[in-house]
């Protein structure tokens, strides 16, 4: 992939993807930027202001009159967290030259709109819109609200939120409601135009056009983009778990406990300890889902994820209130299980199959693969698909089991019913 990544502009990175196998292209443009509670909320709702409207398509209605001359071409735009750092802008999809009508170009008008979103938004004295800030923030407080709806997000979301206090990484990918509703249509203006100067710009390609002519179409569009001393952050940190680890729980009307648990990996060995929590619960063949769940109906549903760049891996887990120590227990003990080297071969073959064929299957999506490519770019990995794959056929059961050992339990957060019993 870095073979594909080419600096085009000052802080500005090409990352191209040749396809012909696709009936579209795929463009897309991101500022990246360090994640942090006083600018997520401001950073969230930057890019679907600048989605309402240009100078030269000031209103939606408008915006998508001129999309329409585009075939139906379509611009979302997105919110990304990835590891420490916060990834705003949009992705664009828009019919491959290949496939239009009398051999019409498209990626040139397509790039064009991009840069006009980025650069030229529709303003007054000198600001934005009042009427559209005031509507996008409104929406991205629901979003945030929203996200207690979901009782099994909500218990990971505050486990993170108080396993990594403190850190950026136990930052909401939205920011928080408080901040969010101060922000106003001149401070947000304000801020724009710090983070154009300030930010390191990813953008990727993916389809049947030459590199030299999407590079150009990019270089055109953006040409006005302000450059200024980009603000990268601090490098992700590794933080050591406390000596005991920390319960927490909280009371909500819900019918159904939430057992969410996390655990620092001290480990450097990634593709290692990428196939011990693939074996503890990352598939539907882990210990986890086959003993906890299946066997022994502790939880109505069990499964473990690993964040590579931050070494923290944790487990979501729904369960009846009264089997809150019967579940955590076993989940410990599944755990350490792994950490003795104690699993079958089919039960290590079929991780590595599974991880295998995921990271196959990204080559037949456009925007799956976009959105692993601006996942390495945004925090500086450098392995392809392939890389992985190779690296993890490589692996034996003692660096797993090593991976594994590394893993200690930092925080356990309960979420629980308001009339349970206390655990």
């Amino acid at each position: 992939m870095y073979e594909q990544r080419t600096e085009i502009m000052q802080n500005v990175f090409l990352t191209y993807l040749p396809a012909s196998k696709f009936k579209t292209s795929v463009l897309s443009a991101h500022l990246v930027t360090p994640l942090s509670k006083e600018t997520a909320s401001a950073n969230a709702l930057l890019p679907a202001v600048l989605r309402r409207g240009t100078m030269r398509c000031p209103d939606m209605e408008s915006l998508s009159a001129a999309l329409d001359t585009l075939y139906g071409a379509q611009i979302d735009y997105t919110v990304r967290k990835k590891g420490e750092r916060q990834c705003i802008g949009f992705v664009a999809s828009v019919i491959d030259d290949a496939f239009a009508p009398a051999g019409e170009e498209l990626l040139e008008p397509v790039a064009d709109l991009l840069g006009e979103l980025f650069l030229d938004p529709v303003t007054r004295n000198g600001r934005f819109l009042a009427e559209y800030v005031d509507s996008e923030k409104q929406n991205l407080i629901d979003a945030i609200r929203a996200i207690r709806n979901d009782k099994q997000d909500w218990a990971d979301v505050r486990l993170m939120q108080e396993m990594c206090a403190g850190e950026p990484y136990g930052v909401l990918r939205l920011g928080d409601e408080e901040s969010a509703a101060k922000i106003n249509n001149h401070k947000l203006f304000n801020h724009y135009r710090e983070l154009l100067a300030t930010s390191r710009v990813e953008m990727f390609y993916c389809g049947s056009a030459k590199q030299e002519r999407v590079q150009g179409a990019l270089c055109r569009a953006i040409a006005a983009l302000p450059r200024g001393v980009v603000t990268e952050g601090e490098p992700i940190r590794r933080i050591a778990a406390p000596e005991q680890p920390r319960y927490l729980t909280e009371e909500m009307d819900v019918t159904q406990g939430k057992l969410s648990m996390g655990w620092r990996c001290g480990t450097d060995d990634v593709p290692a300890m990428i196939m011990a929590n693939l074996i503890f619960g990352g598939t539907s063949n882990a210990k986890l889902f086959l003993n906890v769940r299946e066997k022994m109906s502790l939880c109505y549903y069990a499964s473990s994820s690993y964040a590579r760049s931050k070494g923290i891996m944790t487990v979501s887990s729904g369960i009846e209130t009264k089997d809150f120590q019967k579940a955590h227990d076993e989940i410990l003990h599944q755990l350490e299980l792994v950490k003795q080297g104690q699993w079958e071969d089919w039960e290590l073959q079929g991780a590595l199959a599974t991880m295998c064929s995921s990271l196959t299957s990204l080559s037949d999506s456009q925007g799956a693969l976009e959105n692993y490519c601006l996942g390495q770019t945004a925090i500086g990995a450098e392995d392809t698909p392939e890389d992985l794959m190779a690296a993890l056929h490589q692996v034996t059961p003692e660096r797993i089991r090593k991976a594994a050992l590394s893993c200690q339990l930092d925080t356990v957060f309960f979420l629980k019913g308001k009339e349970a019993a206390t655990c």
